[in-house]
């Protein structure tokens, strides 16, 4: 695969320009004799990372095979790759490391293939490390299939990596505003649009119904799907929407879910006063957010 869905203008941790060879896993060697570029995660979500003059790079260790422990993630342009945990060092292959940085702040630095490989390797890691047990019997899993398996050794139970839906809305009046709200806990002016997780049992577009008026007390219409985007932190998957107020509607917050939330007009947003900060540029928050500013 040469390139994914999020080329061409999609949410930046949707790039994508390796193929994960998902039928490699099942063999005993799914590098097949190739070397392996390894990349090591720390236990902070940090990678090593050389600072080239057009933009930062993800220094890869070349191992001669898939190492004890690691955790295939594809190939591009026949070169095997794989993540595993590890600690921080100053070289990598004999190589420098210039600085050791997490998914977000090289997301929207890195090209598609460092960038697709890196929200990967985050996300599968760190699903390996919240999942050590059976949830059946409690016995620690053995590891398979590259990494991508987890059995329970008493039951023969399979465990896949898990991803958790999420929805994220921009809320519009169908003209020029948009609502947009704050958590206590993000910093001073900080505004993004309306988020929550799907409950079982529940669509994604109930669930930007019932988040919107849980979270706000206004009841949408026009649920439309945009984009998703991968969010690894530890394990979402960030379904992008927009839905239209249904009426003139007053906004009543409930304030156990966020601090203030307010209409936004675009002018507000396309020249902040200073006091307004929008979501950074790697969230799939501020993709729909400026999508909408672009009338798109």
């Amino acid at each position: 695969m040469t390139g994914g869905p999020g080329t061409g203008g999609g949410p930046l941790l949707s790039r994508t320009a390796h193929d994960r060879a998902h039928l490699a896993r099942l063999l005993p060697d799914p590098a097949a004799g190739r070397p392996v570029r390894v990349l090591t995660v720390d236990a902070t979500r940090a990678v090593p990372v050389l600072e080239h003059p057009s933009g930062p790079r993800l220094v890869w260790d070349e191992r001669p095979s898939l190492p004890v422990g690691g955790v295939y993630l594809g190939e591009a342009d026949g070169v095997p790759y794989a993540a595993v945990r590890g600690e921080r060092s100053l070289t990598v292959d004999g190589r420098p490391v210039d600085r050791w940085a997490g998914l977000r702040d090289l997301g929207a630095e890195l090209d598609d293939l460092d960038g697709g490989l890196l929200a990967q390797a985050i996300g599968i890691l760190e699903w390996h490390e919240r999942h050590r047990f059976s949830p059946l019997t409690g016995a620690p899993t053995t590891v398979e299939r590259a990494g991508w398996t987890q059995r329970d050794p008493t039951t023969g139970a399979e465990f896949f990596p898990r991803v958790d839906p999420a929805v994220i809305m921009l809320v519009h009046d169908g003209a020029d505003r948009v609502v947009l709200g704050r958590q206590a806990v993000w910093p001073p002016g900080r505004f993004s649009i309306l988020a929550g997780f799907v409950e079982p049992g529940e669509s994604a577009e109930a669930a930007v119904a019932r988040e919107v008026e849980e979270e706000v007390g206004l009841r949408v219409t026009d649920v439309r799907y945009v984009a998703s985007q991968p969010w690894p932190f530890p394990q979402s998957l960030m379904l992008g929407f927009v839905a239209r107020v249904d009426g003139d509607q007053e906004i009543r917050i409930d304030p156990t879910e966020i601090e203030e939330a307010r209409w936004f007009t675009r002018d507000e947003l396309r020249a902040p006063d200073g006091q307004l900060a929008v979501p950074p540029s790697i969230s799939i928050a501020r993709h729909v957010l400026d999508r909408w500013l672009k009338d798109d």
